[in-house]
């Protein structure tokens, strides 16, 4: 009914003001001019890299300003055809009209997700690390299927997605594999895919017909940014030069362009084959190691925190977030929120949101 549609209507424009002040538009918007003024200054590619983080920036502010503004838009337009259809008791559209209304509903719950997203560095950009754990070639293809899943996925979101260093397997998949994922809270988002993530499936490498379990660990860090500053002394690192590899171990490069930094103090290893620029894959290689520094830095501050209160630190490699099953039934179940579904083929083609959506919500309860 109509009056029905009409009190939808007024609890979405509430919702809708409720938002404008959470998402605090009118400050993002100041934030999006000034930064905008920034780009017409006659010096300001002058820093190449600070620039584009410039650009990702106003993009990033741009979107969720936009999608706002377009959701309060049409809103208001949905709110003013309700009220002309009460008026002349005109019930002809009322269906398309609960379908508009259905539709800018689910848009408010993905916008309300950004408010979910305060933390120090859930803003920033993100370094994402696939890594194949027990369970052989099975684990190593379970590994691809993954950055697959992860590419798709930013692809979507209209995220850019570098893929700076990958380790492929003799026969099949992929040993390793790290991601640069850029776009506007992508590190945000993608901070509840850290964790071990298990496979069951009928193995397609093994002729016994049995099911195989496989497992493989992602680990989320956030790209850090000038202010996000570590000490690295020059006489702590280990610098080395390689053969870039592809699939079946072959030399893709001809010349030695790759490049393994070892930081000597923490055993950390930061590595980048991807560029046929031996500078570049330097470049790349240091900005990885410096976030996993930083990173390690932080946990151990969070843990002497934790040891001070008294907790106990939970050991993530131990315990798995997720699992994907195949065989002999589907079903994609988190286990730290219990959100499920069993249309696994989708989660693998990058539609994760309601796995994300779970995790942010869960910890913000």
């Amino acid at each position: 009914m109509l009056s029905d549609l009409k009190t939808e209507s007024e609890k979405l424009l509430t919702k809708i003001s409720e938002l404008e002040k959470l998402l605090k538009i009118e400050d993002l918007t100041k934030k999006h001019n000034l930064l905008e003024q920034k780009t017409f200054l006659p010096d300001f590619w002058t820093d190449k890299e600070n620039a584009q983080k410039i650009m990702q920036e106003i993009k990033g502010l741009k979107s969720i300003i936009s999608t706002f503004q377009n959701i309060k838009s049409k809103t208001n337009e949905i709110n003013d055809l309700i009220i002309l259809a009460l008026q002349e008791n005109d019930t002809l559209n009322e269906k398309e009209l609960s379908e508009e209304i259905k539709s800018l509903q689910s848009q408010i719950e993905k916008l309300e997700l950004t408010t979910l997203l305060g933390g120090e560095h859930d803003s920033s950009n993100a370094i994402l690390s696939i890594n194949a754990g027990a369970g052989g070639t099975d684990a190593q293809d379970w590994a691809e299927i993954l950055l697959r899943m992860y590419s798709r996925w930013a692809e979507k979101k209209d995220f850019e997605v570098e893929v700076v260093d990958i380790s492929y397997g003799e026969q099949a998949g992929i040993k390793s594999a790290v991601l640069f994922i850029r776009g506007p809270y992508a590190y945000g988002y993608l901070k509840s895919e850290n964790g071990i993530h298990r496979l069951v499936r009928m193995s397609p490498f093994n002729a016994d017909g049995k099911r195989h379990t496989s497992f493989a660990a992602v680990e989320v860090i956030p790209e850090t940014g000038e202010e996000l500053s570590v000490e690295i002394k020059q006489e702590d690192l280990k610098i080395e030069t390689f053969r870039a590899s592809g699939p079946g171990g072959q030399n893709v490069n001809k010349t030695s362009s790759a490049v393994r930094i070892t930081h000597l103090p923490t055993g950390i290893i930061a590595q980048s084959q991807n560029s046929p620029s031996q500078h570049r894959n330097r470049e790349i290689a240091m900005k990885l190691l410096t976030a996993r520094l930083k990173d390690r830095l932080e946990q151990e501050q969070k843990s002497k925190i934790e040891e001070l209160k008294g907790e106990q630190k939970q050991i993530a490699w131990g315990s798995q977030i997720r699992s994907y099953v195949f065989a002999p039934y589907q079903l994609v179940k988190d286990h730290r929120t219990q959100v499920e579904t069993g249309n696994v083929q989708n989660v693998i083609d990058g539609n994760i949101d309601i796995f994300i959506e779970g995790f942010l919500k869960n910890v913000n309860k």
